[in-house]
């Protein structure tokens, strides 16, 4: 595709486009979807204009502009989240009959944890955590037990690009080599003082993480030590669903 006066190539523009929506910005005018995707005016009215042409974007009866579900329905048909939720969702149904609190599937997107389902009951405690969101890793027990069960180089980088200090990051290393131990992570208090995440890797070949699945339960509950177990089986039975052997997948596998 083209590219622009200063060299960026149209994919570029139209990524940052799409990328302006969130949680907080689920419709804007054209002007404020220009400024959040730091591209000129003109520039953003001509964009959204082709991208609701296609259906990519749709305007709302107020003149604001938010995704179209053209891209639900493309993402929805061949999405390779979808597979994974679908082997998913009857264990996460299971966890989730017994926990009635948050029960929530997720993958890890460099320094973040991107969340791919969440099954939740009427009346369970604050979660952060939304489908199609995002958490930092270091907040989320999903993320720190990926991270944990992550490639060494994988690790690596995630530290550089942290940039933390001697302390903090021993401490962090620390952590990481208690979870591989413990096949598990929990984080009370991590983003809400009264809940703790807590989650289990699930492996693909190699004994590397692809996903996590977890549950977000008041602190201090009284079947927090049970519910470790419970996703150990559900990651086994995920893990089986997606062609992996998991009594070659990692050593928590054969518990």
């Amino acid at each position: 595709m083209a590219n622009s006066p200063t060299g960026e190539s149209m994919t570029s523009r139209i990524v940052r486009i799409i990328s302006a929506f969130d949680d907080t910005h689920q419709s804007m005018p054209v002007a404020v979807l220009a400024r959040r995707a730091e591209l000129p005016l003109s520039t953003a009215h001509r964009i959204v204009k082709d991208l609701m042409g296609h259906g990519f974007l749709q305007r709302e009866p107020d003149g604001g502009i938010r995704l179209g579900l053209r891209l639900w329905e493309l993402a929805n048909r061949s999405s390779a989240a979808l597979g994974l939720k679908q082997i998913a969702m009857p264990f996460m149904e299971d966890i989730q009959a017994v926990v009635r609190q948050h029960t929530q599937l997720s993958v890890l997107r460099q320094d973040e944890v991107l969340f791919i389902e969440r099954l939740s009951s009427h009346g369970s405690v604050l979660n952060h955590a939304k489908v199609a969101g995002r958490l930092p890793v270091h907040v989320s027990s999903s993320g720190m037990v990926m991270m944990a069960h992550s490639p060494r180089h994988v690790q690596e980088a995630y530290l550089q690009r942290r940039d933390l200090d001697a302390a903090a990051e021993k401490v962090l290393r620390a952590s990481w080599a208690r979870m591989r131990l413990e096949g598990s992570a929990s984080l009370p208090g991590a983003v809400v003082p009264e809940t703790t995440g807590i989650a289990v890797p699930v492996f693909g070949a190699g004994s590397t993480a692809v996903a996590a699945i977890g549950v977000v339960v008041p602190t201090g509950g009284e079947d927090i030590p049970a519910t470790v177990p419970a996703l150990m089986t559900a990651a086994r039975g995920i893990s089986r669903g997606l062609g992996v052997r998991t009594e070659a997948a990692g050593p928590h596998y054969r518990r």
